[in-house]
């Protein structure tokens, strides 16, 4: 596969969880495009595992852990980390947070 195009409001799948969704946009061998939905006050898990992430929020104000290392991310921020730490997100706005993460290796979903 040389590309992917997907419009607006199509998704590969999805996973729910209380007060959470995640929509896989795009999965190749060596990425992965996920658009993650969180409800007031939720919290993600905690991941470790291979690989690198980039997250960008496009709406909403999140607090997200990277390590020993908190980052209050608002509408446009952006984070980059690798992924063998300890990371994860709460919505701490008043507001649904969206963030779309660029994962690689694909190893979320």
């Amino acid at each position: 596969m040389d590309e992917i195009f997907m419009k607006k409001g199509e998704e590969k799948y999805k996973t729910e969880e209380p007060g959470k969704l995640f929509r896989m946009l795009m999965k190749s061998e060596r990425m992965e495009a996920v658009i993650s939905e969180m409800d007031l006050g939720v919290k993600s898990k905690l991941y470790k595992h291979d690989g690198e992430e980039i997250h960008i929020l496009l709406k909403g104000k999140i607090e997200y852990r990277v390590g020993e290392n908190f980052y209050v991310m608002g509408e446009g921020d952006a984070l980059w980390h690798k992924s063998d730490i300890l990371h994860g997100a709460k919505n701490i706005g008043n507001k649904k947070a969206v963030y779309l993460t660029v994962g690689s290796p694909p190893t979320f979903m």
